[in-house]
């Protein structure tokens, strides 16, 4: 996230629609003055800090109509919040206009704080906010993560990667064996237990908190799908790297909790991190294409320095299974690199 444009352009309609708005609401009475940035996101959504008169803080959600809509963030934060998870709290709201009132969680993201010393005990909250959000995980709440998305996500790596962000055409050949590595994620990704998933589980979107922690942000895309996604965008974070013996550890405490829980997680331990992985080979080349629509259709340049971390993850995944060598081989024709010796499990 990064800061938006400062609110006092003359001509952010809006902004001075946003403003009227929340002058308008008898409770919390708000100071319109205060009104600030906050963050902007890699949608159109704007997020503004402002002061009430309780001497409390809110964020203003502005989420442009036709562009976004801010009913799957009142039914997901409504979802979350039963769970028992840190979420904001909708205090007023104008779907029509798309403006919404929340309770501030601070501007503390786990990015800015994280340090070596601190990162095990920040992870281990995430990861039982997790477990408890997951606990309570039941179908037809969420829409579901099914093959139809999954694959949808996927082809952004050809369209946007590929195709726009190298300049490249694949042969039919290339394209055949691209599918084929597709059909393999896919089929282990939706062969596993079915959770409440948030989908951007990760460094930028968890707020630290003293109470509660950590707080969830950007939760309004979230779905019922795979139980090691979100494990997955928590630890093999695009913003941020962690070695892999900490990254396994973090898996396997993970794992442990979930079973006492009750969860449905894979009972064998390197099958579990074997779907953790494919269900992390997924989302890389889900956001290698992501990434690349940014820059190219949206103008922000901001995620381009995170490429190479995420295709770092995809090759050391692609590199340890020996069904995913093609996909090493596939990799390398494209970036014109020459093939490196890997190992597999």
């Amino acid at each position: 996230m990064s800061l938006s444009t400062r609110p006092d352009s003359t001509d952010d309609a809006r902004l001075t629609e946003l403003q009227n708005w929340l002058s308008s609401l008898p409770n919390p009475q708000l100071k319109p003055a205060s009104l600030r940035p906050a963050s902007a996101d890699a949608s159109f959504r704007r997020y503004f800090r402002i002061d009430g008169a309780d001497n409390a803080s809110y964020i203003a959600m502005d989420a442009p109509p036709p562009q976004e809509d801010v009913r799957p963030f009142i039914h997901v934060a409504g979802v979350l919040a039963e769970t028992g998870v840190s979420v904001p709290a909708i205090l007023a709201q104008d779907v029509e206009r798309g403006f919404l009132l929340l309770s501030d969680l601070g501007s503390t993201t786990y990015l800015q704080l994280l340090t070596p010393d601190n990162a095990h005990k920040l992870y281990i909250d995430a990861i039982d906010a997790l477990v408890l959000m997951q606990v309570h995980s039941k179908p037809a709440v969420l829409p579901e993560y099914d093959r139809a998305l999954l694959l949808r996500e996927l082809m952004l790596f050809p369209e946007w990667y590929v195709g726009r962000h190298l300049g490249l055409t694949m042969t039919e050949k290339q394209t055949a064996t691209l599918n084929k590595m597709f059909d393999l994620l896919l089929s282990n990704n939706l062969a596993q237990p079915q959770v409440y998933v948030h989908r951007d589980y990760h460094s930028r979107n968890l707020m630290v908190l003293s109470e509660g922690n950590p707080g969830i942000l950007d939760f309004q895309d979230a779905v019922y799908g795979p139980i090691t996604y979100d494990l997955v965008s928590l630890l093999r974070d695009a913003y941020v790297q962690w070695d892999e013996e900490i990254v396994l550890d973090w898996a396997i405490r993970y794992w442990e909790r979930a079973k006492r829980a009750g969860l449905p997680v894979n009972p064998d331990i390197d099958s579990f991190y074997r779907d953790f992985e494919f269900m992390g080979l997924q989302r890389h080349l889900k956001v290698l294409g992501i990434f690349a629509r940014l820059y190219h259709r949206d103008g922000k340049d901001g995620y381009l320095k995170d490429i190479p971390l995420v295709m770092e993850y995809t090759r050391k995944v692609a590199h340890r299974y020996k069904e995913l060598a093609p996909l090493v081989k596939l990799l390398d024709e494209l970036e014109d690199k020459a093939p490196q010796v890997g190992y597999t499990f």
